[in-house]
């Protein structure tokens, strides 16, 4: 009962956080303003601060207008500061109760893809980081595995390795971050010459990784997206991601606001992400596998009508989603199968893909063994 008061209670606080993170509290963490000297010319920079890395950003020529612009970002700053202080005491608060927290550096390079625009323009946090970030967004706390497993080996590796995805759609980024209330100043993090999709930082201790979704026009290359000025890689099926999103907050630094998938097409894309690695890549399978387990079981208790959307989702889709997730199904616990057996295939037409899907699963198996023997 105190465990469940305890979780109450966090949860409490991290709604609070979440609603407080809607509203821009611009901070100057990292960034400074510089002049230089050129041919007796004097010039105006945004420096950005990452880890021991320095990258510049022109403002403008030193005049009344470039200097009346820098402080009123420099105000902005001094003005958020109060409501800085009570998010730094809910994430104090959050953190000592036990939730699910990134690092120093990691909290950092989040921070830079908020005050880039990342998010503000439909960006999205994909991967381990989405799936760890469940945890605070309902209000649970997923099962500690033991460290020396090769599953978890490859969770640590996969941890520092930061999955982005966004639509490439039309965007006027620089004028999203003006309306935003973020600052005035776009604070660019990626190397825009290079045809870049992965981008390392902290001396390569974290990468950032922009995924888009793969089209027939992209099947292979990477995808120039204008809105960012840099590259993504294309991914299939990305897009039943991508198309439902909420919003939710990393408990770092004052509260850093992301997007996330919904958790029930998360849950359901990791199914469909088992059977395509499922023998290229065991390890990620089944890590796929077991995150999908993981949300469903949770979510068929307390959030069926989320999943039933992002069923019916995936049914309407028309490639083969729908029946690669329907393989997916099958590699899970009998109990759970059963559970969305009762819950979502409850007409003769699903109860009939599902069926045929375990029949072709069953003759596959047969096949397999008897060319072993």
């Amino acid at each position: 009962m105190e465990k469940e008061s305890q979780l109450e209670n966090l949860n409490l606080l991290y709604s609070q956080l979440l609603q407080q993170s809607a509203i821009p509290a611009p901070s100057g963490n990292g960034l400074s303003f510089i002049k230089k000297k050129v041919k007796g010319h004097i010039y105006w920079y945004l420096q950005v601060n990452i880890g021991n890395r320095q990258t510049q950003r022109y403002i403008g020529p030193d005049s009344p207008e470039t200097q009346d612009k820098i402080e009123l970002e420099k105000k902005l700053w001094k003005e958020a500061q109060p409501d800085i202080q009570k998010r730094k005491q809910l994430i104090a608060m959050l953190q000592a109760g036990g939730v699910w927290f990134v690092s120093h550096n990691e909290a950092r390079v989040f921070e830079l893809m908020e005050r880039l625009g990342f998010f503000i323009v439909g960006g999205v946090l994909l991967g381990t980081y989405a799936f760890n970030l469940y945890q605070n967004m309902l209000n649970v706390r997923w099962p500690i595995r033991t460290a020396n497993t090769p599953n978890e080996m490859d969770k640590k590796r996969e941890l520092h390795h930061l999955k982005m995805g966004i639509s490439n759609q039309e965007v006027n980024l620089k004028e999203a971050v003006f309306h935003s209330g973020y600052g005035f100043f776009e604070v660019r993090t990626f190397k825009t010459k290079e045809t870049l999709t992965t981008y390392r930082f902290l001396a390569q201790e974290i990468q950032v990784e922009i995924l888009t979704h793969q089209t027939e026009a992209n099947l292979n290359q990477p995808l120039y997206l204008k809105s960012l000025n840099t590259f993504a890689t294309p991914v299939k099926y990305l897009d039943f991601l991508l198309d439902e999103i909420q919003p939710a907050v990393m408990v770092a630094r004052s509260g850093i606001r992301v997007n996330v998938p919904s958790p029930g097409r998360y849950a359901l894309y990791q199914l469909v992400i088992s059977q395509q690695q499922e023998a290229a890549l065991p390890l990620k399978a089944n890590n796929a596998l077991e995150q999908a387990e993981q949300l469903l079981s949770l979510l068929i208790e307390k959030k069926t009508e989320t999943l039933l959307s992002a069923f019916n989702a995936a049914k309407a889709r028309p490639d083969n989603f729908y029946s690669q997730m329907l393989r997916g199904i099958q590699h899970l616990p009998e109990a759970l199968q059963h559970k969305l057996r009762l819950n979502f295939f409850q007409n003769e037409q699903n109860r009939t893909e599902l069926n045929r899907t375990e029949q072709n699963r069953t003759e596959q198996n047969k096949t397999e063994q008897n060319r072993i023997m």
